[in-house]
């Protein structure tokens, strides 16, 4: 039924300096925006490997309530270097939300919460890195 992560949408109150701060922290402006001129509503990037969509959305197209601290789920994006990410990710602004964590089999995790309230995860993920491979073979 679930066959893989479409697009992550993330909101803010102030869409304008998210859509900077990503755009700085990926190194990519987003590739579709909404409207075209004027003040943004939605942006979009795509990223990785499998060109997953990264949605940054207005909060007043918020289909619930903006809470008064970060929750809910936590989606994680693979990365090479867990420390060095949220390094980055810290000197940009993000605060820890759940520090590093060496976990079996490989796997190590993070995570920040952005300028914008939304939690971020980082993970260093073995298995990401066999099906990517698996899939270069095919």
């Amino acid at each position: 039924m679930l066959r893989g992560m479409a697009t992550l949408s993330l909101f803010a109150d102030d869409l304008a300096a998210a859509k900077a701060w990503y755009t700085e922290l990926l190194g990519i402006p987003p590739y579709f925006e909404r409207p075209i001129e004027g003040p943004p509503a939605y942006v979009e990037f795509r990223l990785g490997d499998h060109q997953h969509e990264l949605g940054l959305i207005h909060s007043r197209y918020a289909p619930h309530a903006r809470a008064k601290t970060p929750g809910g789920a936590v989606v994680f994006w693979h990365v090479d270097d867990v420390s060095a990410a949220v390094d980055r990710l810290t000197s940009m602004g993000a605060v820890e939300h759940e520090a590093i964590t060496r976990r079996e089999a490989g796997f190590v995790t993070a995570s920040v919460v952005d300028p914008f309230g939304n939690i971020l995860g980082v993970m260093y993920n073995p298995h990401y890195l066999e099906m990517l491979a698996a899939s270069s073979r095919r």
